[in-house]
């Protein structure tokens, strides 16, 4: 098991941490940087977080909870962000997501088990006029239709091998 002591911050977090430790508004800044470094926000570096700020963990864990852009669990190698805007969500968002579970076998919030893969619902990534849209690792495709996933799905399942 991981402790506190076992943890080795990188270093560009640690030197975000001392320009941002005593200002306000820092655990939201900090938590920002942490997820930029890892992708997520791992238990033992919220610990030490926790730590170096001097903030309960409670108080770190309510905030990561919060806001839906943190992530307490490691993303796949591929993130599938499926826009559930209005304009995404009259024109078939629903509909993606549906699919989109059928072929990989997970839900949303969810990793493939072998990693490649995951997908989070956000809201409106300002494509409204090609409703559906999803994005793949930042890169937009709308105007889509069920049929079209397994076609993008298998150009990023090469890249993972």
């Amino acid at each position: 098991m991981q402790t506190q002591q076992d943890v080795k911050l990188d270093q560009s977090l640690l030197d975000f941490i001392q320009l941002w430790k005593d200002k306000k508004g820092k655990e939201i800044m900090i938590l920002h940087k942490v997820q930029e470094v890892y992708g997520y926000v791992p238990r033992a570096v919220a610990m030490e977080v926790s730590r170096l700020i001097d903030m309960p963990l409670a108080k770190i864990y309510g905030i990561i909870t919060f806001y839906h852009l943190f992530k307490l669990t490691k993303p796949g190698r591929h993130r599938i962000s499926v826009c559930l805007g209005t304009a995404c969500y009259l024109k078939g968002g629903n509909d993606i997501i549906g699919e989109l579970e059928n072929i990989l076998g997970i839900g949303v919030n969810a990793v493939t088990d072998d990693g490649s893969f995951s997908v989070e619902i956000v809201r409106c990534v300002g494509c409204c006029g090609l409703a559906p849209v999803l994005l793949v690792d930042g890169k937009a495709f709308g105007n889509l239709k069920k049929e079209d996933l397994p076609k993008i799905l298998s150009e990023y399942s090469q890249t993972t091998q």
